[in-house]
């Protein structure tokens, strides 16, 4: 296991980055309380630096913990930019975890998801998580035509293209049999990916135009169906020569948290073309890659003061644009096409109350309030309450990003109810 230098950081190193950890059980719906968090560095015994309990919603208080200096994760350097970290939790009733490698970076949060089992003897799970793509050693992505080819009947599973509810990861190279396969959500899969091949102290700029490669590389595996017309059943694999580095139980960042839950309906496309641009990068420096975008040179382009869609045209030409998919998958109210705010009247504002309420029965932390379709001071708090729990800015008000999010875990707690009645 490699570790940063833990005397050299705390001796001349005081920049700080932040954790939250979020323990639920495993089907990840229902919250985990007074669940007990114990922090070390990774690769060194001894008492833990801090132990906290979770609070009602299954949350820790927001940490500090020692970070590498952020120069180190901005440009090019042989330095480890993130700093490693072991996290012991324990519950009562459930089997303790222990994840191995969580990785701190200077200046931003990184967030943690726990799920535990019940109990069920004396063992324990363990998750190593390994080096990050831009620091350690892995295979350079194989090319592919940008555009993929579909069979000569145009027997595709999608006619259009749809942000599914759920990816099926292949934890390995295609004709590993002995490869797991996990169940992932789009959104999760996507912030798993990003927060392992890019690093999140870059610019704004450069993480949305990563997070558009990505998310348009991943819906041109769904829509062609591209793994399943070769015999597979799985949607898209882990290995970084065949498509993105995908993690299990790996921290994500709340930088890449929040541009892809703005963005998770884009996609990129070039015209008359229907399907997802198959997007692809390498990192620009162990590996070139002229017809590709280059990661850290993305970085140096946002640094520069490029958007992200000028990041991405300078890499894949003036014909590349942003584009929105036609239905997202698994949300049982689509989004009112503008925020919701004090004074909103209406069925939306009717829908919104009604997964509130159900999601409160969970998370014993949010007010119930009255179901009538209209935005009171009561419905605003619930929302605050609710973005406070989970990371998202407490405005107030439903924007898209929040809408979406309620959809997600109003389905995620409505599924574990019906399998517990």
């Amino acid at each position: 296991m490699r570790s940063f230098p833990i005397k050299a950081m705390q001796a001349d190193q005081p920049e700080k980055g932040r954790l939250k950890v979020h323990v639920t059980t495993e089907a990840g719906a229902v919250p985990v309380p007074d669940a007990r968090v114990s922090v070390s560095y990774t690769g060194e015994q001894g008492q833990p630096l801090q132990e906290v309990s979770t609070d009602s919603s299954g949350n820790t208080p927001e940490l500090e913990l020692a970070a590498p200096p952020l120069e180190y994760s901005v440009e090019p350097s042989e330095q480890q930019p993130y700093s490693e970290y072991t996290l012991s939790v324990t519950a009562p009733g459930f089997e303790p975890v222990e994840v191995v490698g969580t990785e701190i970076l200077p200046d931003v949060t990184a967030l943690q998801e726990i799920r535990m089992l019940p109990q069920q003897g004396e063992a324990y799970e363990r998750f190593v998580i390994p080096a990050h793509t831009l620091f350690g050693n892995y295979p350079p992505k194989i090319a592919e035509p940008e555009i993929q080819p579909t069979n000569e009947t145009g027997e595709i599973v999608l006619s259009r293209v749809v942000v599914p509810e759920y990816v099926i990861v292949h934890d390995g190279v295609p004709t590993d049999s002995t490869a797991a396969n996990y169940w992932v959500k789009y959104r999760d899969y996507i912030k798993n990916v990003a927060s392992s091949e890019i690093y999140a102290t870059w610019t704004d700029a450069a993480i949305r135009a990563n997070v558009l490669a990505i998310m348009s590389f991943t819906l041109n595996r769904v829509y062609t169906e591209f793994y399943r017309n070769r015999g597979y059943d799985f949607t898209i694999t882990s290995s970084t020569a065949f498509d993105h580095k995908w993690i299990p139980n790996r921290n994500i960042y709340d930088t890449i948290s929040r541009v892809v839950d703005e963005m998770f309906g884009n996609y990129l496309s070039r015209p008359n073309v229907k399907q997802p641009i198959l997007t692809q990068y390498c990192d620009g420096r162990r590996v070139t890659c002229p017809e590709w975008m280059s990661q850290w040179g993305s970085q140096a382009l946002g640094e520069q003061g490029y958007s992200a869609i000028q990041i991405l045209r300078s890499y894949y030409g003036e014909s590349m644009y942003i584009n929105t998919a036609e239905e997202i998958s698994g949300v049982p109210y689509s989004w009112p096409g503008s925020n919701l705010t004090e004074g909103s009247r209406g069925q939306k504002v009717l829908q919104l109350q009604e997964q509130l309420n159900r999601i409160a029965k969970a998370y014993p932390a949010m007010p119930k309030i009255s179901e009538d379709g209209i935005y009171g001071p009561a419905t605003a708090n619930s929302v605050r309450t609710f973005q406070s729990i989970f990371g998202l800015p407490e405005t107030g008000i439903v924007d898209y990003p929040t809408w979406y999010k309620v959809s997600e875990i109003y389905v995620a707690v409505s599924r574990i109810a019906e399998l517990n009645p």
